[in-house]
């Protein structure tokens, strides 16, 4: 294993190279074949580690929790309401409380500062499972998932559909241009990512020979693409206000079964979940009741099809922050 990763944060991946990124997914599926065949060692028995959520999930916190118990160490979750960081307590000061306790910190969160401040103050290896910029142990995953399904990421064309300025489409496009996946973004351009950032990732993109581009025109943006991607259209955190006006502003931009055809039969759908594809939850059926749409950035049909990889997905979750966590803590020999 790169002992380049000892003792470093996993705040973005504009922080690791190509050659980083390869290496955490190589480990991971390492790590994943010897979960499956019940060969699993423990080699940070005794280490804790503290999963400090400011927003709730299922993924991320099962994924670190079962991926820290599988490497041997102890866990500690603080849920929205388990600390004082930033209420009577500042996040530096909280920072240095956690590092004299703990060998590693994992972070979710709403500002891309917070988890900053963390990883520069504690003095230990900082893990951001979210925040309002970045998600990139969700990009790990993907990029695993589409090399088991295709056997490579370079020259994949990838295609995102919605809100592309949010975590996901700024840490994806960010993957994309380190790995050389050719990246579009399909979004009204409002809904763009940053000038700066796209700037950032073209630049990047020319190292690794790969091609980014941002369209409103879901036709070409899905035509030949091996991979389509969706996201929530509205985040947690954001006020109910906004969704009548997102909804309206990304239906056009709807995966559904006209898109998939476009694409072709050997493409694959994914998606970070959780998904609004039907009724069966409180907020599905309170979107149906107040906008009349059964679905939303993806369809039953598309969600439920041959092509949808979302559990493949959800699963190498635990496997590519196993790896991350592995590689920042394991002391090199």
């Amino acid at each position: 294993m790169n002992n380049s990763f000892y003792g470093r944060n996993f705040l973005t991946l504009l922080d690791f190279s190509k050659e980083e990124i390869s290496d955490l997914l190589t480990l991971a599926a390492k790590l994943k074949a010897k979960k499956k065949a019940n060969a699993e060692c423990r080699p940070l028995t005794g280490k804790n580690v503290v999963l400090l959520f400011e927003k709730d999930s299922t993924r991320t916190r099962c994924a670190f929790q079962v991926g820290a118990n599988d490497l041997g160490m102890n866990i500690t979750y603080l849920g929205p309401t388990g600390s004082q960081m930033g209420k009577k307590e500042t996040i530096k000061d909280t920072a240095r409380v956690l590092g004299r306790m703990y060998d590693g910190i994992e972070y979710r969160g709403y500002k891309q500062e917070t988890v900053e401040i963390l990883g520069e103050y504690s003095g230990v290896p900082v893990w951001n499972g979210l925040t309002d910029k970045y998600h990139p142990t969700q990009i790990l995953a993907d990029f695993l998932t589409i090399i088991e399904k295709f056997g490579h990421l370079e020259g994949i064309n990838f295609t995102y559909f919605g809100d592309a300025r949010n975590n996901m489409g700024n840490s994806l496009m960010i993957g994309a241009a380190k790995m050389g996946i050719n990246f579009t973004a399909c979004a009204p351009k409002a809904l763009w990512p940053s000038a700066n950032l796209v700037e950032t990732c073209k630049k990047i993109a020319a190292e690794s020979n790969a091609i980014i581009r941002l369209t409103e025109d879901a036709m070409i943006a899905s035509e030949n693409a091996d991979v389509i991607y969706t996201d929530v259209w509205v985040s947690m955190g954001e006020p109910e206000s906004v969704w009548k006006e997102r909804i309206e502003t990304l239906m056009p931009y709807q995966v559904n079964q006209k898109i998939m055809e476009n694409a072709g039969e050997t493409a694959i759908f994914m998606h970070c979940l959780p998904a609004f594809h039907n009724k069966d939850t409180k907020i599905g059926v309170d979107i149906f009741e107040k906008f009349g749409i059964d679905a939303m950035e993806v369809t039953e049909d598309v969600f439920e099809s041959k092509q949808s990889v979302v559990f493949d997905e959800a699963e190498n979750r635990l496997h590519t922050i196993k790896a991350v966590m592995y590689a920042t803590m394991r002391e090199p020999k």
